[in-house]
């Protein structure tokens, strides 16, 4: 079994409580080189339940949010999580399907 192959379960993983931090586009790339064309959104996500810890969500398609001043408490929909090997270290990648804001901090 190849470790890519693994299904992850994100609640455990991740926690409960997520809350989005920023938001950045995700660009084509053609031929190893970037262009210009915005593919997805990646949407910084703080693990308040793991220390803080960050994960980047990427979102093919149109942008669902915007970067909030601070954070906002978020629900993602069809979130995966997978592992793979870069620059000599294992990484955690992340997509989802959908992304919405479930409660405002105050």
């Amino acid at each position: 079994m190849r470790v890519q192959d693994l299904i992850i379960d994100p609640r455990r993983s991740l926690g409960n409580k997520l809350w989005l931090c920023n938001v950045m586009p995700a660009f084509e790339y053609k031929n190893g080189s970037r262009t210009d064309n915005i593919v997805a959104y990646r949407y910084e996500i703080a693990l308040p339940e793991r220390n803080l810890d960050k994960i980047s969500v990427r979102i093919d398609g149109q942008q669902l949010l915007e970067a909030p001043n601070g954070f906002v408490e978020v629900k993602l929909e069809g979130l995966e999580l997978s592992i793979y090997w870069s620059n000599g270290n294992y990484q955690v990648g992340a997509k989802a399907t959908g992304i919405s804001v479930i409660n405002s901090k105050a």
